[in-house]
């Protein structure tokens, strides 16, 4: 891979105020009364939005068999929004490796680079995004622990495959992920100098620890594992070696914040996005609740106290009360960039969040967004 390139792909350029660059999440949640079909032009509108106010990238987390949620194919989502979108970086955040194979992954994301050339990233992540029955169903096996403990083995194999590197006399050596680098050696073949550049993320020390050996970009969902995002950064910059990727450490953090012009709606947004996550801790995903039915809901004492403790990592308020707090939370963690993701129950309310946050940093005004 080229050096500066690559280096050139993975860190962002800050705009306005900002401490950092900011990028955006997006889990296509679809609220009570809404369609996949709503959530996922939300998520169109939400791309335009964030490329023409100078966001870096967007990217789309993988999940299964959870209603409020349709994000279960990132690939096929990113060529949608690569469609409609120009310049802004598009990737996953992530792909679930396990639940897959290697070689498709590669063709998945070798496709999408030579969709959007030079703008897309590989995401990665150890977990099956999922319950275990509904992992098992992915992967056809009843064996969850070995895709996890297998990881840096499937990374490996995966590179390979983005690369067309595989040794003489490996079983794979005369096997080819196309569209990629096998073409340019065909005759009359030219091929492009970009390949999507991997991220590995993490909500624990794992993939901290094998990013930073690797010398690979790290991301870390301090959204919803917001105790272990100092130790890991740690772990992480400690362990960083340089690669032909990177000379230094460079780590992003997912960050769950949501700005409304008014500071009572943001509360009750915020309630119907923990209610939402309640219902998936006790085993009753369904889609995101409306404010209404989230202020009428009689929490249980252990279901408030559910509530409390994760509204206290949601940066919410005013558009001001939500610039200060990721101001906050980047100097506490010292990440090189904020992505965030705004949940709540309707696509305008996030859209608007959006909206307010590129004001509070000063970022460029927006252009014609077809908004």
């Amino acid at each position: 891979m080229d050096e500066t390139a690559e280096t050139g792909e993975i860190r962002g350029t800050t705009q306005g105020t900002a401490p950092v660059p900011l990028s955006v999440l997006d889990l296509v949640t679809v609220g009570a009364g809404r369609t996949a079909t709503d959530a996922l032009r939300t998520s169109v509108q939400i791309a335009r939005l964030a490329e023409s106010r100078g966001f870096h990238r967007y990217w789309v987390a993988e999940h299964h068999s959870m209603p409020g949620v349709a994000s279960s194919s990132p690939a096929v989502i990113l060529a949608h929004l690569a469609a409609h979108t120009d310049r802004i970086r598009l990737g996953s955040g992530g792909v679930m490796l396990p639940n897959h194979a290697p070689l498709v992954i590669a063709e998945q994301f070798g496709t999408l680079e030579a969709m959007a050339p030079g703008r897309v990233d590989l995401g990665l992540g150890r977990a099956p995004g999922t319950d275990g029955a509904t992992a098992a169903a992915l992967r056809r096996s009843q064996r969850l622990n070995e895709g996890a403990d297998d990881f840096p083995e499937q990374l490996a194999e995966l590179t390979r495959f983005l690369d067309d590197d595989f040794p003489d006399g490996h079983p794979y050596a005369r096997i080819h992920a196309v569209p990629g680098p096998v073409q340019s050696t065909s005759p009359g073949g030219v091929q492009s100098p970009h390949r999507p550049p991997i991220w590995l993320l993490g909500s624990s020390g794992f993939s901290a620890r094998l990013a930073g050996v690797l010398g690979l970009p790290f991301a870390f969902a301090h959204h919803f594992s917001a105790q272990n995002t100092v130790p890991a950064l740690d772990l992480y910059r400690e362990s960083f070696r340089p690669s032909a990727v990177l000379d230094a450490p460079y780590a992003l953090i997912g960050v769950s914040a949501l700005a409304t012009d008014d500071e009572r709606e943001a509360r009750r947004q915020v309630l119907a996005a923990a209610l939402n996550m309640v219902r998936l801790r006790t085993g009753r995903p369904g889609l995101v609740p409306t404010p209404e039915e989230a202020e009428a809901y009689e929490f249980s004492p252990m279901e408030r106290e559910f509530i409390d403790s994760w509204n206290a990592n949601v940066i919410h308020g005013t558009a001001d009360e939500v610039r200060t707090g990721l101001d906050d939370l980047q100097k506490r963690t010292g990440a090189d960039e904020l992505m965030i993701t705004g949940n709540a129950h309707g696509g305008d309310v996030r859209l608007r969040s959006y909206e307010l946050i590129a004001d509070a940093y000063g970022l460029r005004k927006a252009q014609d967004t077809g908004v």
